[in-house]
């Protein structure tokens, strides 16, 4: 999976197109993201001893990766991530629009 936590995410399909968040939490065994502020959910929740107030509470939704598109820090755009190999032998990110390493 090639967006992680703390990547700046443009959610491209579903009720939050559109909208630009901060990825909260990477889930790479099923793909998805959890982008703060965006895909809001309601859950009921029983009072857990004094550690958390009952009723609803809203909370994000993890969104499938397919769904996101990483926006470049240099170009500002949304655009795909491309991986190249360095010389060192390690794996980086670049943006596809400007050709510009992410990471």
């Amino acid at each position: 999976m090639r967006i992680r936590k703390n990547d700046t995410v443009l959610v491209i399909t579903g009720k939050d197109r559109g909208k630009k968040g901060k990825v909260r939490r990477a889930v790479p065994k099923s793909e998805r993201v959890v982008v703060e502020g965006l895909n809001m959910i309601k859950r009921h929740s029983r009072a857990r001893r004094a550690a958390r107030q009952a009723g609803i509470v809203e909370l994000e939704a993890p969104i499938h990766v397919s769904n996101v598109k990483l926006v470049c820090e240099k170009c500002k755009k949304p655009t795909r991530v491309g991986v190249r190999l360095r010389e060192d032998g390690r794996r980086t990110r670049y943006c596809r629009a400007c050709q510009e390493p992410i990471d």
